[in-house]
């Protein structure tokens, strides 16, 4: 007999452009696109296998789903669920690592070559006719730069920071990163530094850490009154790496030029966060890792995952 399998999220990973066949072949599988907070308990009860994204799976959750055997998360992270209550329920945790490293690294440089380059800017400015108006052949409005022989920054050097990293050497730019892995185990293009140094010295600083404890609002305003004024920050990792009111103050005192992110601390964002309307801002809604070959990846590694815990040799797990 097929296990039963729930999909709470549905639309986070398939956006009707992916197909669930081989999933529905190996399992009696239930898909919902979305599921609120108060329909959870509701739509989990009665399933061995349980996949979620965002729907947060607590101690209180897991002692009323007594069939639970399996949490599936449908994504890198898995702060979701509470590690500890699966483990003392016998429920095991899988995640799907290093699915969307391409995607994320390309959403960095394009938020990067926006700015350099202010080809949104520009765009705007054709349609409202400025080109035409001006009877040129050319015109730039403010400036604009080359990435060649700049600094960047990294923090983190994982698979997301590592593809930056290459991205960026490619381009000719001059690449620093804050790691804990030994100065043997970077190209030789790489150069360590402080996280201190690399915020008062390079030209662009990306994020690519994790989100713990001891990274919580790491970029905080004592650490931006460190940064050049013509430096920018990139933000592809956690929101809640960045101290925000802060960040919003440093951008509007031109303590640093721009920021660009693609995370917030909380999402969707509240529409009085004051990053929304802080000086050189530019925010996009979590979707560097939705291109639709890393949803493909994440959905045959999701796959992969339910196969092998029914086949009792589970991979990927975190619990």
């Amino acid at each position: 007999m097929k296990k039963k399998v729930v999909i709470l999220e549905g639309s986070s990973y398939n956006h009707n452009d992916l197909s669930w066949a081989k999933l529905e072949e190996i399992c009696n599988l239930t898909i919902y696109q979305k599921t609120k907070p108060e329909e959870v308990l509701e739509r989990s009860k009665g399933f061995e296998i349980i996949i979620t994204n965002k729907i947060v799976f607590t101690e209180k959750i897991m002692e009323q789903l007594p069939e639970l055997k399996y949490i599936g998360v449908g994504a890198t992270g898995y702060n979701v669920v509470d590690l500890d209550a699966a483990r003392s329920h016998g429920i095991i945790v899988s995640n799907i690592p290093a699915y969307s490293t391409n995607s994320v690294a390309q959403l960095t440089f394009a938020h990067i070559l926006n700015i350099y380059s202010q080809v949104g800017l520009h765009n705007e400015l054709v349609k409202q006719g400025e080109w035409q108006s001006r009877g040129e052949f050319s015109f730039v409005q403010g400036s604009i730069f080359e990435l060649t022989h700049k600094k960047i920054g990294i923090v983190g050097y994982g698979s997301i920071g590592k593809a930056v990293a290459d991205i960026a050497h490619s381009f000719g730019m001059n690449v620093f990163v804050y790691s804990s892995k030994e100065v043997t185990e970077l190209p030789k293009w790489v150069t360590k530094m402080t996280l201190d140094d690399l915020f008062s010295s390079c030209d662009i600083i990306s994020l690519h850490c994790p989100m713990t404890p001891d990274t919580a609002k790491m970029v905080s305003y004592s650490r931006l009154v460190k940064m050049k004024s013509s430096a920018i920050l990139i933000n592809t990792s956690r929101g809640g790496l960045i101290d925000e009111p802060a960040l919003a103050q440093a951008l509007n005192n031109q303590l640093l030029y721009a920021y660009a992110t693609d995370v917030m601390t909380d999402e969707p964002p509240a529409n009085e966060n004051p990053l929304l309307k802080a000086r050189n801002c530019y925010i996009t809604p979590h979707l560097a890792w939705a291109t639709k070959e890393a949803r493909s990846r994440l959905i045959n590694i999701l796959i992969k995952n339910i196969q092998t815990y029914i086949n009792e040799s589970p991979i990927n797990v975190v619990s």
